[in-house]
């Protein structure tokens, strides 16, 4: 008697083919899934250096239009003071780089304050405004740095504004307002280098002719 034995099973040569080539496929498939996630992380990794970016470029141009408005405000202050305002003795004038931000004579003769003394002359009373204008500066400003001179050449040969005042013909009154900013350049050795008010920022002649 014949012993009984399982016959083992016979896959057609097309079904062999057709699944190695499935499992080919689902390979494939799997280093796509990985390359995919490879790019998008890198598209994501670019979207995060934007959004910094633009975080910093808004940052910048809100403290550039705080500034062009303090140095507008400084011009008006002059103009209204028109005694003193041209003259290059004037508590208006000096280089203003050392926090805090203060003129050579304080003082607070503007204050509403009763034990506070009245101001006795215009020389005084731009010592107050500039008191108290500088003192704003140095409060809306990092690490600011401001110039009223009179100044011929407020650019140089490039039109790079500078914080040196030449004294040449066809000088006017300018103010010139830095402060410290994110550098961009990055072969800084700092991971987050600081721009530490080298150049002005804002740079804004008061012509003789608006001081009346």
């Amino acid at each position: 008697m014949e012993s009984l034995r399982p016959t083992p099973p016979v896959f057609p040569l097309k079904a062999l083919r057709r699944n190695s080539r499935h499992v080919r496929s689902a390979g494939f498939s799997l280093v796509e899934v990985l390359i995919s996630i490879i790019v998008l992380s890198f598209g994501l990794l670019g979207m995060v250096g934007l959004q910094a970016t633009a975080l910093q470029s808004n940052r910048d141009a809100k403290l550039q239009s705080i500034a062009v408005n303090l140095a507008r405000e400084l011009a008006e202050i002059m103009r209204n003071n028109k005694d003193i305002a041209l003259s290059s003795t004037s508590p208006y004038f000096g280089d203003f780089n050392s926090s805090p931000l203060a003129p050579a004579s304080t003082s607070y003769c503007l204050n509403v304050a009763t034990s506070t003394t009245a101001c006795a002359s215009t020389t005084e009373i731009a010592s107050a405004e500039m008191t108290e204008w500088l003192s704003r500066v140095d409060s809306e400003l990092p690490g600011a740095h401001v110039t009223v001179c009179s100044d011929s050449a407020p650019f140089d040969s490039n039109g790079i504004p500078q914080w040196t005042c030449g004294t040449g013909s066809g000088a006017s009154t300018v103010i010139k307002i830095g402060w410290t900013r994110a550098s961009t350049d990055r072969k800084s050795t700092n991971s987050t280098p600081l721009e530490r008010a080298t150049l002005p920022s804002v740079v804004l002649p008061v012509t003789a002719g608006s001081v009346q």
